[in-house]
C-alpha cells in the first residue's frame, strides 16, 4: 500500500462521520488521481505482458515483469523505450 491509499481509506472513514472540509476534498480528489494513474499503469503492464508471452517475445516479456515489480515496489515505473 502506498501513502495515498491510506490517506484515501482515512478520508473515506472520516467523510462516514461528517462531511469533508475543501481541503480534505482536494486532498481526496488527488489520492484519487494518484490512484486511478496506479491502476492504469498496472492494467497497461498486465496487458503488455500478456501480449509478449503471446508473441512469445522473452525479452519483452522479462522487462515488463521487471517494470511490475517496480511498480509494486515503488509505485513508479521508468521506460528506457517507447514500445
Amino acid at each position: 500500500m502506498f501513502p495515498y491509499h491510506a490517506r484515501m481509506a482515512e478520508l473515506w472513514s472520516l467523510n462516514k462521520k461528517r462531511l469533508l472540509t475543501e481541503e480534505e476534498l482536494i486532498e481526496l480528489d488527488q489520492c484519487m488521481s494518484l490512484n486511478a494513474k496506479h491502476c492504469w499503469l498496472l492494467a497497461r503492464l498486465q496487458n503488455e505482458s500478456l501480449l509478449a508471452s503471446m508473441t512469445d517475445d522473452v525479452e519483452w516479456q522479462h522487462e515488463t515483469c521487471a517494470r511490475l515489480e517496480e511498480l509494486q515496489i515503488t509505485g513508479k515505473v521508468t521506460y528506457g523505450d517507447a514500445r
